[in-house]
């Protein structure tokens, strides 16, 4: 049995006694249309299951409008808020997405460019490994406007839209010295890209600030799962496991943050099985603020990430290239704050918590 056949223009202006032409404009928006015929040719359109070729739009209008998303990981909680600005975005401006997983693999990342100059699509928003270059490279000079997300990429020249998790790790690292605590310690993954490093030039840049001593400061590197496509972009154990020996060592009034808050879930348990108290004894502050954080016993405090805002930010300075609105040999770098959410786990006693804000 043979295929349907797809409905053209053609049978569209056949069925009503129209020409080509006139059912072309109704459909495209143009004016020289009545009301009345463009209701009644998209009227017809829908009847006969009519959907517009999108290839020879594209050769048309120049433009697949199609952008392509490169993300690492997309079980990360702010990855999956990350998209779903890009989404909606795009959406609202016209354009449809190609969604593509590098899961922190430098060879998946390649793949990734080379399926987008495949497909064609008008421009990327890239989360980088942060390896190479090269495969980007190309991507750019075969005509493909690039904007980084979330990470920068030394060598590729190109806009970033990001976050300043320096300053985040940095309010989070004085909360915790305001609170009381004396023995600061910071829990970061051991993945060498940028928000990790802002996230440690943050925390030592407040500890430096407050005079505290080289010896009550450790920084200790979790293994990280990133790279694995599992369900989830962190494994608690792991910060468990180091934080089981971390803990027997921590005096009174000590502080712990993490790079993540997946991570605290580990150090809860550790610091609970101690049989110490979390805040009175050890004072906790995590990052990203994710959905469970404000249910947690004592609710964590955490940094909330402004995802939403990154990914329409992203999707706008990318159009905008697109649209030539900007220069192509003025490149921009824009980077929003974080928010210090303060709950239970960093202060002793909370006259109220926050409400959750990770979702």
């Amino acid at each position: 049995m043979n295929p349907p056949r797809r409905v053209r223009l053609q049978d569209i202006a056949d069925s009503l006694g129209l020409s080509v032409n006139t059912v072309s404009r109704a459909l495209a928006g143009k004016s020289a249309v009545s009301e009345r015929t463009r209701a009644l040719i998209k009227a017809e359109a829908e009847r006969l299951g009519y959907v517009p070729n999108s290839v020879a739009r594209s050769l048309v209008l120049g433009s697949n409008m199609t952008i392509g998303v490169v993300i690492t990981n997309p079980s990360n909680p702010f990855y999956a808020r990350l998209i779903s600005a890009i989404e909606q975005r795009s959406r609202a401006l016209g354009y449809s997405l190609l969604l593509m997983v590098s899961e922190e693999n430098e060879e998946n990342e390649r793949r990734a460019v080379e399926t987008m100059m495949r497909w064609g699509v008008d421009g990327a928003l890239v989360v980088p490994v942060q390896t190479e270059v090269d495969h980007l490279r190309r991507l750019t000079s075969a005509g493909t406007t690039v904007v980084l997300v979330n990470r920068e990429l030394s060598g590729f020249s190109c806009d970033l839209v990001g976050i300043d998790y320096r300053q985040g790790a940095y309010d989070a690292t004085t909360h915790l010295l305001d609170s009381g605590a004396e023995h600061l310690c910071l829990l970061e993954e051991d993945l060498e890209i940028s928000p990790v490093k802002a996230r440690i030039e943050g925390f030592r840049e407040a500890l430096a600030e407050r005079g505290v001593p080289e010896d009550a400061v450790s920084v200790l590197r979790v293994p990280t799962r990133r790279r694995e496509a599992r369900a989830l972009p962190w494994e608690p154990n792991e910060s468990y496991q180091l934080a089981r020996e971390l803990v027997g060592q921590l005096p009174r009034r000590s502080g712990i943050l993490v790079g993540n808050d997946y991570f605290a879930l580990g150090v809860y348990r550790a610091v609970t099985e101690a049989h110490r108290t979390i805040a009175t004894d050890v004072a906790v502050v995590g990052f990203g603020d994710h959905p469970f954080s404000a249910y947690l016993m004592p609710a964590l405090s955490s940094v909330r990430l402004p995802a939403e805002q990154v990914g329409r930010a992203a999707v706008d300075q990318l159009v905008a290239r697109l649209s030539k609105r900007e220069s192509p040999d003025a490149y921009t770098t824009v980077r929003y704050s974080c928010q210090l959410v303060v709950r239970d786990s960093s202060i002793a006693s909370s006259p109220a918590q926050s409400p959750p804000g990770g979702g």
